[in-house]
């Protein structure tokens, strides 16, 4: 598959495609604080790479100067640059002077490579960690539309496998850029000084092999954006198998998943292969310009050295020591120039990455942050919502919402599946904002309000029960993180959940596994419920907080929340309407609209839409009227909006 079908099928196309010239953000936004680090690199690179060329060069002068005899010894390359008083005039002493200088070139760079690998190692951590905790930052301050069309495994292969990448260029990539660098410039004068003709011989190729490398650029670039889709791919079908594993070997379905996963690893395998298709054809080229280079400078340069004459068009001497150090200096400059390619590659690569890591940064979160945004304040917890509507792309999903709740009491919300009451909440915990109208908090309104008072004022209890990695404690305690371990535990006790985590092997100090799956779905939900008392909120929304239990657990859960509860504004959603038959307010909504609100004696009198979903319940199927099985019918057909989908 190529490279721009992959781009198409990209699920960070949009965001990718807005950012310019990622990689000179990435040093502008992220490099400038470790200025000292790549500095320190640099200057030892460069230290250490013109320390490297001391040793063939002092070989060339110990062969002409030392063993032939041919030329005086201060007349060397680059003794000519030190006093005669330092130079020593015997040839055993001229032959102990080039060992020492060897060995201290030697010393001397052993000493400027570890500080250079210190130097770039440090720039690359630093930008690494700074650049994943930002982006995980923003990602999670996006609102709820953009995680509804978004994998986890796509954004796990940014945070990891992307920044990863970055690292690996700015380690290694950089510190091969300066240090090839370095020995090009280096070896490249000192091919001119020693002898400019033959030079220009062996620097031939170097215009060939920078088009060629050009042409490389042009031609991989897209395909590694192509891998990189590939791989978010591939990480999203391997975190949705893992995290459904129960229901693959429920369903039997191993063999069917298999497949599914062959198939989106045969995708990543074509992409990647297309891209190394691509770089084991022009590395084996790149190599064999630079070692045409080599043969011609060594056939012409031997020609010289034993030729009476010079061959062709060329004068002057040249000696049998600088024509060693020639050739052994002409192959170091061959092989960097090759490798310039590895270093191209591994740019194009770090480019592609960070696109994508930009790209995530720079989602605009349609929540709009108020600069002059007080703090919430909740005295008595009243709650008004005033001709709310909200939707997606001109469709609303609720229209017209109004209602007030007194601080303390409890306002349930039911209604058919996809009906909006999930979505009239979430506005309240401003997942999303409202489109028109306004919801107020004891007269604040909440877009004036700053969202960290606003959610630390609201307490949540979802159907989910989601538990994090580490143990009760940590999951009770979650949120409110300074609590003492009695706070803990009586938030366990009015939870219900205090008999059952002092019968777990380590107590409240038990791990729960991931997502809490060494716990039963009734104790994971007492732990969420004792996570709230904890947290002691002003206002309380329970979201389905009994649906999936058995029940008997159901009351123990239902005691605990009555207990929690009590005096605190409420607002509960319930399929099973016996759990709510007692809120002070019932609202009823219908394809996003209340069509019905009172007590639950009152809705029962009314005989509507309530009424029909309580003999639902209560087993009186055979009683209800054809046009409520009809409307049930339609709205079981329809596709939910984004908003709706835990209606």
């Amino acid at each position: 598959m190529s490279g721009v079908d992959w781009e198409d099928d990209d699920p960070f196309e949009e965001q990718r495609d807005r950012v310019e010239n990622p990689m000179k953000r990435l040093f502008r936004e992220y490099g400038r604080p470790y200025t000292f680090h790549a500095t320190v690199g640099v200057v030892a690179s460069v230290f250490a790479r013109l320390l490297d060329l001391l040793p063939p060069l002092m070989l060339g002068i110990a062969i002409d100067a030392v063993f032939r005899r041919d030329a005086a010894f201060s007349e060397q390359i680059p003794l000519v640059l030190l006093p005669d008083a330092w130079l020593p005039m015997t040839q055993t002493a001229q032959f102990w002077f080039v060992i020492a200088a060897i060995a201290g070139a030697f010393l001397l760079g052993a000493g400027f490579h570890w500080i250079r690998n210190w130097g770039f190692n440090a720039f690359a951590q630093h930008i690494q960690h700074d650049v994943r905790s930002d982006t995980y930052d923003r990602m999670q301050r996006l609102n709820m539309e953009f995680f509804s069309d978004k994998q986890t495994g796509e954004m796990m292969s940014i945070l990891s496998n992307d920044v990863n990448r970055l690292e690996r260029f700015l380690n290694d990539g950089m510190n091969s850029l300066f240090r090839l660098s370095v020995m090009v410039a280096g070896i490249g004068g000192l091919l001119f000084w020693i002898n400019p003709q033959l030079a220009l011989v062996a620097l031939l190729p170097v215009p060939i092999i920078a088009g060629f490398t050009y042409l490389f650029i042009r031609t991989i670039q897209p395909k590694y954006a192509a891998v990189r889709s590939t791989v978010g791919k591939l990480n999203s079908r391997l975190e949705n198998n893992l995290g459904g594993i129960q229901v693959i070997k429920s369903s039997n379905t191993e063999g069917y998943e298999s497949d599914r996963v062959d198939d989106v690893s045969m995708d990543y395998f074509d992409a990647n292969w297309d891209a190394i298709g691509t770089r084991i054809k022009f590395f084996p080229a790149l190599r064999t310009l630079a070692g045409i280079g080599f043969v011609i400078t060594f056939v012409i340069g031997g020609l010289w050295v034993f030729q009476p004459t010079p061959p062709g068009p060329f004068t002057g001497d040249l000696s049998v020591g600088m024509f060693v150090v020639f050739i052994l200096y002409t192959q170091r400059f061959i092989w960097p120039m090759a490798q310039f390619g590895q270093i191209i590659n591994m740019y194009q690569r770090a480019r592609a990455s960070s696109a994508r890591i930009f790209g995530l940064m720079d989602e605009p979160s349609k929540l709009e942050r108020d600069p002059n945004a007080t703090e919430l304040v909740v005295g008595e917890g009243a709650v008004v919502y005033d001709d709310v509507t909200f939707g997606y792309d001109d469709e609303s999903i609720i229209e017209g919402i109004d209602f007030a709740v007194d601080g303390g009491e409890t306002l349930a919300l039911v209604g058919p599946t996809g009906a909006g009451k999930s979505t009239v909440l979430k506005l309240l915990l401003r997942m999303y904002d409202v489109d028109e109208g306004s919801i107020r908090i004891d007269g604040q309104g909440v877009s004036e309000v700053t969202l960290p008072s606003l959610r630390r004022s609201i307490g949540y209890v979802g159907q989910s029960s989601y538990l994090f990695y580490g143990t009760v404690r940590e999951n009770i305690a979650y949120g409110t993180f300074d609590a003492t371990d009695a706070e803990i535990r009586e938030a366990a006790r009015a939870a219900e959940a205090d008999e059952f985590i002092e019968n777990l092997p380590d107590g409240y100090e038990t791990m729960v596994g991931e997502r809490g799956v060494k716990l039963s779905g009734g104790q994971r939900q007492r732990i969420t419920i004792a996570r709230a008392v904890l947290k002691d909120p002003d206002i309380l929304v329970l979201d389905e907080a009994t649906s999936d239990v058995d029940t008997e657990t159901e009351m123990l859960i239902q005691r605990s929340l009555d207990r929690l509860t009590t005096d605190r504004t409420t607002f509960a959603i319930a399929h099973r309407l016996s759990t709510i038959r007692d809120a002070d307010t019932i609202l009823v909504l219908e394809d996003g609209k209340i069509v019905e609100r009172g007590t639950h004696g009152e809705l029962l009198e009314n005989g509507g839409l309530y009424a029909h979903l309580w003999g639902v319940q209560a087993g009186e199927i055979d009683e209800l009227p054809q046009e409520f099985i009809e409307r049930a019918q339609e709205r079981t057909a329809r596709v939910p909006d984004e908003a709706e989908t835990d209606d």
